[in-house]
């Protein structure tokens, strides 16, 4: 919570949308727990999962632009390209975030693909995004573009793919790895199987999964 509430405020004056379908089968999940966490903080009574309801969707989402209510739309990848496909929408007073990949779902596509259909179809000039997994506390965030953006707590480092001793690379792709200092009563030191870039001021890319590393997350939830 005090990540978010660096990045985007206190969560209680936003409308927040969760759009993570198949949710109630994998209430486990900590992509559901996090905007779950969120939808509680929230003091709208419209806040909540939202799932393959998308008419319901549309109608919550154009009540608040018509009420310029600062609003949160949160969805895995392939949900939101769904829902976009069938509603265009002029949005003025929504941000909407994205939080991973097809996961089999539709045909792969790069974030400045996703990107930029979604702001088509929704009329938004930005796509944020979330960069988070289950073993971290912290996520890290990007307002548009492709660096994400870590709380002071959360770094994050590029591993030389042939030589894993050989640490900080910069402006080079390797592996990523995320030192979360919130994760007090766990390990704080996590080498991903994401691809990436970090840059001098912190910031970092995720290029994709590195070669022979399974397919997983939160986003692959099941019907």
């Amino acid at each position: 919570m005090s990540c978010f509430e660096k990045f985007y405020g206190l969560p209680k004056f936003k409308c927040i949308l969760g759009l993570l379908p198949s949710y109630l089968e994998r209430r486990q999940s900590s992509l559901v727990m996090m905007t779950d966490e969120l939808i509680r903080a929230s003091a709208n009574d419209l806040s909540g999962f939202y799932l393959y309801d998308h008419e319901k969707l549309h109608r919550t989402i154009m009540h608040n632009e018509l009420l310029k209510m600062p609003t949160l739309l949160i969805g895995v990848t392939y949900a939101l390209l769904d829902f976009a496909e069938k509603y265009s929408m002029q949005l003025r007073h929504t941000i909407v975030m994205e939080t991973g990949g097809m996961k089999g779902r539709r045909e792969e596509m790069t974030r400045q693909q996703v990107h930029e259909q979604l702001q088509t179809q929704l009329g938004i000039s930005l796509v944020h995004s979330e960069y988070g997994m289950t073993e971290l506390m912290s996520q890290a965030y990007t307002k548009g573009g492709n660096r994400f953006i870590t709380p002071p707590w959360m770094k994050v480092f590029a591993r030389d793919l042939t030589d894993p001793m050989q640490k900080g690379l910069l402006n080079e792709s390797g592996g990523i790895n995320v030192v979360d200092l919130a994760n007090y009563h766990s390990v704080a030191f996590i080498e991903t199987e994401d691809l990436g870039r970090v840059y001098e001021d912190g910031s970092f890319e995720v290029l994709g999964r590195l070669d022979n590393s399974d397919v997983r997350g939160c986003n692959l939830l099941i019907d």
